[in-house]
């Protein structure tokens, strides 16, 4: 196998930084490898300490030898909760609330050659992670800015930008230039109301006697592209863009198309795995990409992360993150749960951390959140609810990669 499909394969079948994998089996035709990582913390934040799980995930990845060069690809990853259930709020809430033992992650198959490039099909990693991904090396409290864990922090699974549902996804590169092109093909209804506590089969019923009030909501297709280029071994640059349509028809018969789309660029240097400094970040415009902290889709915003990292000979790496997420007032659109047009809207915190490589494959780490958020809303109540799941914080823990 050429040096360059094995970076196709490689980048695919593992993409996300800082993730393992073991060779199972080979023989001359097929190869099967498993990767992935237990996550453990204890985390103190909104006054409560609790032992919780981290990202902890297990794959198996799986190559085929085909005929004239073309090989044939397979990965599927579970995320694995081995504390049990947990309900506490913070970053990266997704994993933290599951309470089943195994849950999707990922799952998708397909080509690869080494001339024309590979395509999946599946749920992946999708193409905007490739513009971000830099800045996503905090182990607690990674970023909510970069537009990839949309809708309140999920994992961006609905318009691609994360670990994206039912992507068509092809990847290829050309000396010092790498890119990605996507398509999201789904069919998703659902309904919506301007109105607390009210179930989606209630909105239902609502929409259905012809309140204004009550939306029946088509979000389908999206389409995402990404291109990366290395000059050097140390520096990489990268761009990209995701775009999506939610198609709103309300309950007196009006309709109204709203755009999804995020676009922005990102730099790196360095490598922050090898020994030195390792910088990167990346900037974002996002308009109806992503909802504020009690699911009110925001109108347009700005992201902004930060991450710096130095590896030291005795293999502690320190570091320091700062993201900010910035939908100004008069965010939401209208009419929408009753919003305030002065409602403002500002997730902004840094992170502070110690991460200790007792070998390349198991870290001990200590991460400290300092929040500097603003929400204002003549509604306390909401404001309460926007406040709750940004807070200061502190985690220590254990990451044993297989």
């Amino acid at each position: 196998m050429s040096k360059k499909l094995a970076t196709l394969i490689s980048a695919s079948i593992v993409f996300a930084p800082a993730v393992s994998a073991v060779e199972l089996y080979k023989d001359d035709k097929n190869t099967v490898e498993v990767g992935g990582y237990l996550d453990v913390r204890v985390i103190n934040t909104q006054n409560e300490t609790e032992v919780v799980n981290g990202t902890s995930r297990i794959n198996f990845g799986f190559t085929r030898k085909l005929k004239k060069d073309w090989t044939a690809l397979a990965l599927v990853e579970w995320g694995v909760n081995p504390v049990g259930s947990s309900d506490i709020i913070y970053n990266n809430r997704f994993e933290s609330i599951q309470d089943e033992f195994l849950y999707n992650r990922l799952g998708y198959a397909g080509l690869s050659h080494e001339k024309y490039g590979q395509l999946t099909i599946g749920k992946q990693w999708g193409a905007w992670y490739d513009v971000v991904y830099g800045t996503n090396n905090s182990f607690v409290w990674d970023g909510n800015a970069a537009g990839v864990y949309t809708y309140n922090k999920d994992d961006g699974a609905v318009n691609g930008t994360g670990r994206g549902d039912k992507l068509v996804q092809y990847r290829n590169s050309y000396n010092d230039f790498s890119f990605a092109v996507q398509a999201q093909l789904k069919n998703s209804e659902f309904y919506t109301c301007d109105v607390t506590d009210i179930s989606e089969e209630e909105c239902e019923a609502l929409w259905n006697s012809g309140d204004s009030a009550a939306q029946e909501v088509e979000f389908n297709y999206t389409f995402g592209a990404s291109v990366t280029y290395t000059p050097t071994d140390m520096l990489t640059l990268t761009a990209g863009v995701n775009r999506g349509e939610f198609d709103l028809t309300f309950g007196d018969g009006s309709t109204r198309n709203v755009e999804d789309l995020i676009y922005g660029a990102g730099i790196m240097w360095g490598n922050i795995d090898e020994p030195g400094l390792y910088v990167a970040a990346n900037v974002n415009k996002n308009k109806n990409h992503d909802t504020d902290n009690i699911g009110r889709l925001i109108k347009d915003a700005i992201g902004v992360e930060t991450f710096a990292s130095y590896r030291f000979d005795n293999d502690f790496r320190p570091f320091i993150a700062y993201n900010v997420f910035d939908a100004g007032d008069d965010y939401v659109i209208q009419p929408n749960f009753n919003a305030d047009p002065e409602d403002v809207f500002k997730r902004q915190f840094a992170v502070i951390g110690l991460h200790y490589l007792i070998d390349e494959d198991t870290i001990a780490y200590v991460e400290a959140r300092k929040d500097f958020s603003d929400f204002e809303s003549d509604n306390k109540e909401q404001q309460a609810q926007m406040e709750q799941s940004e807070d200061d914080g502190i985690a220590f823990g254990f990451r044993y990669k297989f």
